[in-house]
């Protein structure tokens, strides 16, 4: 079927109360394994390419992977590109004819953040793309007060007008979540996505989704939160897989066996994501 809108499904999520994983993905098998997951699944998924990996594979050529096999797949996938650090950065989104962006300006100071999200915003509603934005600081997890802080976290009188004035489409926010490995298991403040989704009329995105605890990602769910980013377990899965292929495999060096024996932990693995996603049991 044709690609999905990332919007259109997050709304749809919403309406159905799942959460869609945003699975990170970094090569063909990547893509291939997620998308498989999903139809196995029969529950829709956004793949997504953080622009920093171009230089392994291109933005035109991800793009194209996806497409190619969303048009093949049975159940909705979406395109997504992640985390843009800057405006040029986005702009080569739209350019490589990405359907929905990311703009992070989550580091810089408040106005120069919706100042930047304005300016990708108009450029890339022109034609026809969403953008997702970050308000709040979703640091590391190898730093503890990136997660724990209060003081790093997601305001909501500030979220309402952070969207009012840049006109974004969807909205990562930091609520006790952090990119990469945690050094301490994360604690999600239920009560302030609870208050962001009551104040707020578009998708809440959740970075750093990795190694969260599963009672937590459900509740989070629950909550009204959409889309959930996952990059680092699902590399975490290609590399426990293939370190396993290598000592055990009786044929040194046979590569194309690895990519053969990654297929069905990796699909495995999406699934998992997708049902702890999915705690009322949806189905298309």
């Amino acid at each position: 079927m044709p690609l999905i809108k990332t919007n259109e499904l997050l709304k749809f999520a919403e309406e159905h109360k799942f959460g869609v994983p945003a699975i990170n993905v970094f090569n063909y098998e990547s893509v291939k394994f997620a998308v498989m997951a999903a139809e196995e699944a029969r529950m829709p998924l956004i793949i997504q390419y953080f622009p920093g990996l171009d230089v392994h594979a291109s933005l035109d050529d991800i793009r194209s992977i996806t497409i190619n096999m969303a048009h093949k797949a049975s159940v909705p996938i979406a395109l997504h590109l992640d985390h843009s650090r800057g405006f040029d950065i986005a702009v080569r989104g739209l350019a490589a004819r990405f359907p929905s962006v990311m703009i992070d300006g989550s580091s810089l100071p408040y106005e120069e953040n919706v100042e930047l999200t304005k300016k990708v915003v108009e450029i890339a509603h022109v034609m026809g793309v969403d953008v997702e934005a970050e308000l709040g600081h979703v640091g590391t997890g190898s730093k503890i007060e990136d997660f724990f802080n209060p003081d790093n976290f997601t305001k909501p009188e500030q979220a309402v007008e952070f969207v009012k004035l840049t006109g974004c489409d969807s909205l990562a926010v930091a609520v006790g979540n952090a990119h990469g490995n945690y050094v301490k298991t994360p604690e999600l403040q239920f009560d302030l996505i609870k208050e962001l989704r009551e104040v707020l009329d578009i998708p809440l995105v959740m970075h750093g989704g990795s190694d969260i605890p599963y009672e937590q990602m459900q509740k989070a769910v629950q909550l009204g939160m959409s889309k959930f980013n996952i990059a680092t377990e699902y590399q975490r899965c290609f590399y426990n897989t293939s370190v396993q292929f290598y000592e055990t495999n009786e044929r040194p060096g046979n590569y194309f066996g690895n990519l053969r024996a990654l297929e069905r932990p990796c699909i495995d693995f999406v699934k998992e994501k997708i049902a702890m996603l999915n705690p009322n049991n949806f189905s298309l």
